[in-house]
């Protein structure tokens, strides 16, 4: 090796030595691809290049020096040489006087491609200025190498660092949730926090409570949003919508700018949407602002329905009071003793549904060896029941000792219910004034189910009289009926709670299953026939809850 040799030699070695520790020096990838541009122009003496590097199936331009920077690449993953095939990317080179192109290549992977323009003297690239080129590039692949996995790490830092903010947003944002119970302010959190971190251009927020949506924000218009909405299901929206999706199920939010339109679910249900419009920086919104909107709307409509539940516990709570008043009231209004006369034996069981509904029945002793039994079903249920049950049992006990005729006397009773009745209430009612020494009675009927006259083997319906009790005044006087009474004549007086109990297959227990009963029966006492009556019902339902109370008053003429 001659002189000039061995000083071309010990250049490019004190070059090689500086562009490593050069580029060793930093991860920054842009460092280091612009110090490789940098010291090709300075060996090759060229004014122009470019390093592209893959990113996925592209190779982008990362770095270049004398060249526009639109560099028309999308080009398939795999062996570069498939670039400088490419129409578009050959011509480019034309154009721009690129003349050398080499592979950048770690041990593991292709990571990209060097391109370099003329040399300023036109002179071609020589074959040790190409091996001076490839060393370089070997020094430089395992530095970018490095770079790229700096800047991967940082990608991830921001990602794990987005996601750890996002959870921290959340965890403060549950804390607030479960703090309100106020349906406005919970809907004003839920867009304040997506306000804060996204500063959409415009928002609604719907909810569908008892299968009724309503809007509880918006800034579009509220009537047009109204009639979009009205009528569908929030069950049908189960999944995010964006964009045309949107308009696709809310034709008539065409108008509107709505970008995203994402559920609110309650264990897998949707009971709300939250619609959104686009962000002020014209930023799209992305995988993880969408997670997070849909974790905010969790938490918002998990509050909402605590508040809903906690009502309806509420309203439970004071149904029941209510209830439990109405049962004390309706207990104390039946007799607690049945009166022992001498060839009448009376017999009277009320039992009470689940739910408080209105029997009522009474056996008063008006005068001597005169008696006044009465059974009424007020309609409705609850306090409002009991009460106008009470009040017929006080009008009852005034008018049943006026000795006016029964007739008559209904009638007043009928004027003075129809004066405290409200809300479409009324009381279907029977009563009879027995003389028991002369063995008679007399009865008006007021739409009450007509009892049983049972004698000698067949039935007779006691129904005479006039209308129901509270639904108007008594316009026509109300019918009595006087019937002589014998030895073994049955009457059985009942609510319609008695022939409409249901069986677990839904069926009524019905009047002629009752009527046969009765007349099987007429012969026994009135606390045996009693006894078989609430045997056979008690079979009949099996245990089946009822609706309606269940009230039987017996009279047997011994």
């Amino acid at each position: 090796m001659n002189t000039a040799d061995s000083q071309r030699v010990q250049r490019n070695l004190t070059a090689l030595i500086e562009f490593s520790r050069i580029i060793n020096t930093s991860l920054d990838l842009n460092f280091t691809l612009n110090n490789l541009l940098f010291s090709c122009f300075g060996k090759f003496l060229t004014t122009k290049g470019f390093v592209a590097l893959y990113e996925g199936e592209t190779l982008v331009i990362q770095a270049s020096k004398g060249l526009p920077t639109n560099l028309p690449l999308t080009l398939g993953a795999g062996d570069w040489s498939t670039a400088a095939d490419s129409p578009d990317f050959s011509q480019y080179l034309k154009e721009h006087h690129i003349v050398l192109t080499e592979v950048i290549e770690s041990s593991r992977k292709k990571l990209g491609i060097i391109a370099l323009g003329e040399k300023i003297n036109k002179a071609p690239y020589s074959d040790e200025e190409k091996e001076f080129l490839r060393i370089i590039l070997n020094l430089a692949a395992t530095s970018i190498e490095n770079s790229q996995f700096i800047e991967e790490l940082k990608v991830l830092n921001r990602q794990l660092d987005g996601r750890l903010n996002s959870l921290s947003s959340l965890f403060e944002l549950s804390k607030e949730f479960s703090a309100l119970v106020d349906e406005e302010r919970i809907s004003k959190l839920l867009i304040y926090s997506l306000l804060g971190n996204f500063m959409m251009t415009g928002y609604a927020v719907i909810y569908c409570d008892d299968r009724r949506l309503r809007i509880l924000e918006s800034t579009f218009p509220k009537a047009v949003l109204m009639n979009t909405i009205e009528g569908r299901s929030t069950v049908s929206v189960n999944k995010i919508l964006r964009g045309k999706e949107v308009y696709n199920f809310f034709p008539g939010l065409d108008n509107f700018s709505v970008s995203l339109c994402i559920p609110m679910q309650v264990q897998g249900e949707s009971r709300g949407y939250i619609l959104l419009g686009p962000r002020m920086s014209n930023k799209e919104y992305s995988e993880q602002d969408i997670e997070f909107i849909y974790s905010v709307g969790g938490l918002a409509i998990n509050s909402l329905e605590n508040k809903r539940l906690f009502k309806e516990a509420l309203e439970k709570q004071k149904m029941e009071e209510e209830l439990q008043i109405a049962k004390e009231i309706q207990k104390n209004l039946l007799p607690k003793f049945l009166p022992e006369v001498s060839d009448i034996e009376f017999a009277a069981e009320s039992i009470p549904s689940k739910q408080i509904g209105g029997d009522y029945y009474d056996i008063l002793e008006t005068a001597d060896s005169h008696y006044t039994v009465a059974i009424g079903d007020v309609s409705g249920k609850g306090v409002p029941a009991a009460l106008l049950m009470a009040n017929l049992q006080a009008f009852l006990k005034v008018t049943a000792k006026q000795n006016l005729p029964i007739a008559e006397a209904t009638g007043l009773i009928n004027n003075l219910i129809t004066e405290n009745t409200s809300d479409g209430r009324f009381i279907t009612f029977f009563w009879l004034s027995l003389d028991a020494a002369a063995k008679k009675l007399q009865y008006v009927n007021a739409g009450h189910n007509p009892p049983l006259f049972i004698r000698g083997g067949k039935i007779r319906h006691l129904d005479k009289g006039g209308i129901i009790f509270g639904v108007a005044p008594t316009l026509v006087p109300y019918t009595a009926e006087e019937v002589d009474l014998q030895h073994g004549d049955l009457v059985v007086l009942f609510t319609d709670g008695v022939t409409e109990a249901k069986n677990p297959e839904d069926y009524e227990y019905s009047d002629e299953r009752f009527e046969s009963l009765i007349l099987k029966n007429s012969a026994a006492g009135a606390e045996k026939i009693m006894k078989i009556i609430k045997d056979d019902l008690r079979e009949f339902v099996k245990g089946t809850p009822q609706s309606d109370d269940i009230t039987v008053v017996i009279i047997k003429v011994r």
